[in-house]
Order: C-alpha cells, then sequence, then structure tokens
C-alpha cells in the first residue's frame, strides 16, 4: 500500500510537472487603434502561478498598450505620473526582479505586464508568497517581436494576452507518418527486391567493372560498435560546439542527398527515349567512364537542388518541402546500400540504439546544468545558438494548428532519420528473407505495419507527454517482437537468426529458367559477342547509373550507347 501510494504521488507530481510546463507559453494579440493592419499574435513566455490568462481569445481584454520601454521600472520614480489605468506597459527587463516589477505596475493600476527581453526568454519566477500577493498576468516579449510590432502597427496599439490550450495531436503528424512508413516500405522493399537480384546475376557479374561499386555493405557487430561510439562522439561534441560543427553536418547532408536523389531517380531517367549519347573521350575523374548525357545532366539537377536548399534553408515557408524530398532521398539510398545480414544483427543493432535514444532523451536531463535532454536540445536547436541553424536530418512538417508551442518554441514537428533506417534496415532484411523462402512477403508486410504501429504509439506518448520522445523506445520492440514472434510462430526461427535461408545457389527464377530452355549460343560467340542483359521483374537500382567502360570501337565524340539500351556496357 504504502508503494502504491508513493506511486500516485510521483504520478500527479509529475502530471502537475506537465501541466505547468505546458501552460508556460502564451499569445499576445496586437491590433491599431488607428485601424491599420489587421491583428497578428507574437509570442509570450509567462507563468501561470502570477496569473491565469484565457484560453480563449474571445474572454482576453483588450487594453492599450503603453509603451515604457525607456524604464525598467525598478523604483517608483520610475511610474508615470498618470499611472498604469486599464494598461498593459512595456518596460525593459533588469536591474531589479520581477516582482518589484510587477507590484509597482500593479500598484499604479495596470492590468498586465509586458517585459522585453533582449536575451533568451526565460519563465518570470517568484515565491509563494509573492504569487498570492500580485493579481495581473507578467510576461516575457522578446526585442524582436517588439521591433516588428512597432514597425507593423506604430506605437499605438492594443493587445490582448491569452494562452489556447495545445491541441493533442498536430494534423501534421498524418504528413510525418506518411512520409515515414512509406520510406520505410518502399526503402525495405527497394533493398530487399535488389539483393536478391544481385544473387541471382551474381555468377555472371563476378568480373563486372561495376561490382565492386554496386555491393552493398555488410554491417558488422564490429561496425555496429564503432558506429554507435560515433554518434555518442558526435551528439556530444555537437551539444558542446553546435554553431561550429553545425555547418559541417549541413555540408554532409547536402552531398549525401544529392547523391541520394540521383541513385532515386535515375531508374526513371533510364527510361527516358532520349540522351542516351556518351561524352567524348577524356581523362577525368568520373567522366573517363564517358557516361551518358542524360545521367550527367541527372547529376547537375540533383546538385541543384541541393544548393538550393542549402541556399534557402531557412525559409519556413518553403524549405522544408526540399528538406523533406533530399531526406526521404537519403534514407532510400541508405536502405539501398547498408544491409544486416542476419536478425541476430539486426537485434544488436536495434537495441543498442534502443539504449542510445533512451539514454540522450531521458536520462541526459539529469546530467546537463540545464536540465534539457541533450538529443532534444541537438534536434531542436540550442536556444543560446547564436546562429539559430537547425540541423537538417530531421524529417520536418510545420505545426497545421494555431497554438503558442507552434509560434513560440517548435514551429514543426520533427522525425529523426535514424527513426526511419534502423527499423528500416529490418525491414530490407524481412524483405530478402520473404523472397529466399518463398513466403509470399508476409515478413515483409508484418515488419512494415509493427513499424505503422510503433510509430502511432510514439505519437500518442508525443501527445500524452508534451515533450520530445525517443521513437526507438518505441518502433524497436514493436518490430523486432513482431518479425521475430513471426519466424517462431512459422517454425522459421532458427534460419531467421541466423540467415541460412539465403541459398548460397538460389533457385533461378522463371525468366532465368526461360532463357536456359533456348537456344545456346556457341562459346566462341560468347568469347566475341557483347552478352544482352536479362530482362527482369525486379529494378535494379545500380544499372540506372548509365555508366560503361570506355568503347575502344565508338567515336570519340558524342555517340549512342552501343548496345541500345538503357545502362548497358559495350
Amino acid at each position: 500500500m504504502a508503494a502504491a501510494a508513493a506511486l500516485a504521488r510521483l504520478a500527479a507530481a509529475f502530471l502537475l510537472l506537465m501541466v505547468q510546463v505546458a501552460c508556460e507559453y502564451g499569445m499576445v494579440r496586437v491590433v491599431s487603434e488607428t485601424g491599420g493592419p489587421r491583428g497578428k499574435d507574437y509570442c509570450i513566455l509567462y507563468n501561470p502561478q502570477w496569473a491565469h490568462l484565457p484560453h480563449d481569445l474571445s474572454k482576453a481584454s483588450l487594453l492599450q498598450l503603453r509603451d515604457w520601454t525607456s524604464s525598467v521600472l525598478c523604483s517608483p520614480a520610475d511610474l508615470p505620473a498618470t499611472g498604469f489605468s486599464n494598461q498593459i506597459p512595456l518596460v525593459a527587463r533588469g536591474n531589479c526582479t520581477f516582482y518589484e516589477k510587477v507590484r509597482l505596475a500593479q500598484g499604479s493600476g495596470a492590468r498586465g505586464l509586458l517585459i522585453v527581453s533582449k536575451e533568451t526568454l526565460v519563465p518570470p519566477g517568484g515565491n509563494k508568497t509573492q504569487y498570492e500577493e500580485i493579481g495581473i498576468p507578467v510576461a516575457l516579449l522578446s526585442h524582436k517581436d517588439v521591433l516588428d510590432v512597432f514597425k507593423t502597427f506604430g506605437r499605438a496599439v492594443r493587445v490582448a494576452l491569452y494562452a489556447p490550450s495545445e491541441p493533442l495531436l498536430d494534423y501534421n503528424m498524418v504528413i510525418i507518418f506518411i512520409m515515414a512508413v512509406g520510406t520505410v516500405a518502399l526503402g525495405g522493399y527497394w533493398a530487399g527486391s535488389r539483393d536478391v537480384k544481385r544473387r541471382y546475376m551474381k555468377h555472371k557479374r563476378d568480373d563486372g567493372p561495376d561490382k565492386q561499386e554496386d555491393e552493398a555493405v555488410d554491417v558488422t557487430p564490429v561496425m555496429t560498435c564503432v558506429f554507435v561510439v560515433m554518434c555518442c562522439s558526435m551528439l556530444v561534441l555537437l551539444y558542446f560546439f553546435y554553431d561550429h560543427l553545425v555547418y559541417v553536418i549541413i555540408g554532409i547532408f547536402c552531398l549525401a542527398s544529392s547523391t541520394g536523389l540521383y541513385s532515386c531517380l535515375s531508374p526513371l531517367v533510364q527510361r527516358l527515349p532520349f540522351g542516351k549519347c556518351r561524352i567524348w573521350d577524356n581523362s577525368l575523374p568520373y567522366f573517363h567512364k564517358r557516361p551518358q548525357v542524360r545521367m550527367l545532366l541527372l547529376a547537375l539537377f540533383c546538385v541543384a537542388v541541393s544548393v538550393v536548399w542549402g541556399v534557402f534553408r531557412n525559409e519556413d515557408q518553403w524549405a522544408w518541402v526540399l528538406q523533406d524530398a533530399l531526406g526521404i532521398a537519403f534514407c532510400l539510398y541508405t536502405l539501398k546500400t547498408i544491409r544486416l545480414p542476419t536478425f541476430k544483427a539486426c537485434t544488436l543493432l536495434l537495441l543498442v540504439l534502443f539504449v542510445y535514444d533512451v539514454f540522450f532523451v531521458f536520462i541526459t536531463p539529469f546530467l546537463t546544468k540545464s536540465g534539457n535532454s541533450i538529443m532534444v536540445e541537438v534536434a531542436t536547436g540550442p536556444t543560446n545558438s547564436a546562429t539559430r541553424e537547425k540541423l537538417p536530418m530531421v524529417l520536418k512538417v510545420p505545426r497545421l494548428n494555431a497554438s503558442p508551442l507552434a509560434l513560440c518554441d517548435r514551429p514543426f514537428s520533427l522525425l529523426g532519420f535514424g527513426d526511419i533506417l534502423v527499423p528500416g534496415l529490418l525491414v530490407a532484411y524481412c524483405h530478402r528473407f520473404d523472397v529466399q523462402v518463398q513466403s509470399s512477403r508476409v515478413y515483409f508486410v508484418a515488419c512494415t505495419v509493427a513499424y505503422g504501429i510503433g510509430l502511432l504509439v510514439t505519437f500518442m506518448a508525443l501527445a500524452l507527454m508534451q515533450r520530445g520522445q525517443p521513437a526507438l523506445l518505441y518502433l524497436v520492440p514493436c518490430t523486432l517482437i513482431t518479425s521475430g514472434g513471426l519466424a517462431l510462430w512459422r517454425r522459421e526461427l532458427g534460419m531467421f537468426w541466423t540467415g541460412s535461408g539465403f541459398a548460397k545457389d538460389p533457385p533461378q527464377p522463371s525468366w532465368a529458367l526461360a532463357s536456359a530452355e533456348g537456344p545456346q549460343p556457341l562459346r566462341d560467340a560468347e568469347a566475341t559477342q557483347p552478352q544482352q542483359p536479362q530482362p527482369s521483374e525486379l529494378a535494379e537500382p545500380e544499372d540506372a547509373a548509365g555508366v560503361s567502360p570506355q568503347d575502344p570501337t565508338s567515336p570519340a565524340h558524342c555517340a549512342p550507347d552501343p548496345a541500345g539500351l538503357p545502362g548497358a556496357s559495350a
């Protein structure tokens, strides 16, 4: 009973803490007294223990704003001769406590107090006795917003202070859900299909010139440990040296996302009926392979998109669309390139990153001086950052509901790339296993559905707790338990765990058997004539590069591809 009572008190204290944090942000509606532009909302930071603000704007009093920013309002001498009767004074921050300012304002008839701050906004605090004495609201307003108010509306304005309730769930979560689940499903399917096709064609490609660059990277336990150590180190370095390292991350993102966009679009460009000619002979890096003109133009387009985002990345109105498109392309490219060879490797990677995510979100607040989570602080950008830059390694969608949180602190909802890539690698493994054991993609579908359910649970936790959540806390158990449980139910857990379901010499697909039944060319002809690529139901991204070794028989100028097929090699 004592333990239950202690848990109840702890839960009650936690709920009170959540309510207090959720109510610290409010809005001030500003309208011109002369009938100029229509009203506009600005962010304020207030302490509800001084006085509560109405949740509905219609219930908030529209009062005259008295510009008293030339004073810090710390002594009776700073008060105007006529007082602040039925007004909301706007005063400068500094030289005394919030209690001294609001006590003087209340004594002179003010109905509220706005304090201008050139520094980071902090909740105006006090003690219990002071809270009981004061009956008017007090809030902080940023100096930048004050300048915008005077520039937009002039000096004669009226204001209303209110704090609308935060919606439980913003509609932009639906957009993030569709993008995340779609990326995991498409990336897992693409990566699995590509890997299976490569296994079928391996005996024909051992001596191919592009074999090494087409191979996926198998993740080993050593690589997993090194990767996690690097992630921890980079996150801590970003926390302490954010303003310097953020530009390095932005540069890496531009390079990696342009590569990913090229990889995703190249299969579509290969289907175009034009641009098959190749550039002239040269000795330049990459260009000495004489890529097709259309692939060269695609590369320039992808680089241009990445550069445009890099230049206009802080345009909140539309730059997030480019960032999300580049981010999805980057995730698809990574899922295609990185491969987990066994369910054992999947379990190790997901569990280690599970601990990593939980530690940096829930444990680090007890280790930092500010009491903030290192993960959330880095993902959303430190409040004391001089650059005001944000890390691009997230999917971001602007909030669609009007709320103080959207206006003040986090105007975007975010989902990190790691929350897509880590479960996505398991989904790709499930798809490869499906094809090898001919299970009608039951593992792939089950793991994808489990990812979607885990993401929904993440959104529910976010709505209930109103604070950043480690998504892997919910995604890892959902995907691991579902895929492992399915393998156990189908009595394939041994093969699924070790990857032994992947046969060394898998059976030929139908298109390969049909080809084998036809007339076979003579061995001498095989040595002298180029092989025609076999048709396939599985799209192979590596053939989309449109690059072949230099053809000594083709002219030096731009000429059609010798084989007459997209991506074929002479």
